[in-house]
Order: structure tokens, then C-alpha cells, then sequence
């Protein structure tokens, strides 16, 4: 379950939920978030996003998720919503091969308008739907080990590997940024906020709300 807004973080990162159409991407993120699954969930029209507080070792991250668009039109919109985000949850529907066709276009988006070292974790939704299966699970494995990306099937409606999902990219994320943190300290180029917090990758969304309860 999502919690409080106004705890207190050590850390907030920035991630984008990225697919076609139709594949999930919201009940994901909502079951992720609230722990909701909405049947009658409609397309995002542009970008969302949602919050959730995660402990990792001694330190709690608020990770920002952003739901981006899959239909073509919105896609000049979204685009530039990939600036300052660390990871990413790419996602395809185990029912329909050309969503995981796809994942290609996707990767190519990603490489052109995301970080370079940006932590993406490649899920097969609607693992639920076995009798309607287009894409095994050996496929979607073969193809993420290719590009070097996490795996994991997910089902937003029974709750199945979501979580998982979501914690493997934040996980990685903060390892990441922990040995950043550690070799920019060691040479001294360390900065620092009150508090001695900091705020990771943020860019546009320091003018949020929410994030204003957050590490200032």
C-alpha cells in the first residue's frame, strides 16, 4: 500500500511506465501505488503519475511513476517527460504479439530521449490470460537478456510479480545512485540540500505538490 505523502525520504526518483495502448500500463501502476484495479480504466490522455513510498535498507525512496500515453498522437507530448527519469517499466501484453513487436520502437525511444544508464525492466502483462497467450515467456525473457533489461510476467489484475516489478527497477536505481553518491563524495563534488537530502534527476517535477513534502 501507497504510503503518506508527508513522510520523510531520503531519496526521490523518477520513473516512466512506457508501452502501447491497452497493455496495462495504468492497473499497473495503480495496483502498484493503491493496490487498485480498475476494470473500467480508460486511456491516459497525455501523462499521469503516482506516488509510492519504498524502504531500502536504512533509507525510505519515493518513487514517481509516470504513466505515459501508448497512442501515437499523444507521443510528442510524452516524449520529453523522459528527461530526468532513472528507470522505466517497458510493457507488452502476453495476448497480443504486436504490442511485444513493439518493445523494439520502444527500446529505440528509450536509448534516444532517456538517460543513458537508465534502469528498464521489460513485463509481460496479462499473464492471467495463459488461454490467450501470443507470447510465451521464453520469448519475452530471450528478448530483455538481448538488450540487457530486466524480466518479469506480471498480472495487474490478480496482483501477480507486480510489486516485484516495481522494487527490482527501484533497487537497482538506488544502487546505482548510491555508488554515484560514494564516488562523487570520495572526490569531494558532493552536494548537498538542507537537511543533507537530495533530490535525484528531478528537472520539471520539483514543482509538483507532492514532492514538495519531500527532501526539501
Amino acid at each position: 500500500m501507497a504510503d503518506s505523502y508527508d513522510e520523510e525520504c531520503d531519496y526521490l526518483f523518477k520513473a516512466v511506465l512506457i508501452g502501447d495502448s491497452a497493455v496495462g500500463k495504468s492497473n499497473l501502476l495503480s495496483r502498484f501505488a493503491t493496490d487498485e484495479f480498475r476494470l473500467d480504466s480508460k486511456p491516459t490522455i497525455g501523462v499521469e503519475f503516482a506516488y509510492r513510498n519504498v524502504k531500502i535498507g536504512d533509507k525510505v525512496i519515493k518513487a514517481q511513476i509516470w504513466d505515459t500515453a501508448g497512442q501515437e498522437r499523444f507521443r510528442a507530448i510524452t516524449s520529453s517527460y523522459y528527461r530526468g527519469a532513472l528507470g522505466a517499466v517497458l510493457v507488452y501484453d502476453i495476448t497480443r504479439r504486436t504490442t511485444f513487436e513493439n518493445v523494439k520502437k520502444w527500446m529505440h525511444e528509450l536509448r534516444e530521449f532517456g538517460n543513458s544508464d537508465i534502469v528498464v525492466v521489460l513485463v509481460g502483462n496479462k499473464s492471467d490470460l495463459t488461454q490467450f497467450r501470443q507470447v510465451s515467456e521464453e520469448e519475452g525473457r530471450n528478448l530483455a537478456e538481448s538488450h540487457g533489461l530486466f524480466f518479469m510476467e506480471t498480472s495487474a489484475l490478480q496482483n501477480l510479480n507486480v510489486e516485484e516489478a516495481f522494487l527490482r527497477m527501484i533497487t537497482k536505481i538506488h544502487e546505482i545512485t548510491s555508488k554515484k553518491y560514494l564516488d562523487s563524495k570520495l572526490n569531494d563534488n558532493i552536494g548537498s540540500l538542507k537537511g543533507g537530502k537530495e533530490i535525484i534527476s528531478l528537472d520539471e517535477v520539483t514543482a509538483t505538490k507532492q514532492s514538495n513534502n519531500c527532501c526539501y
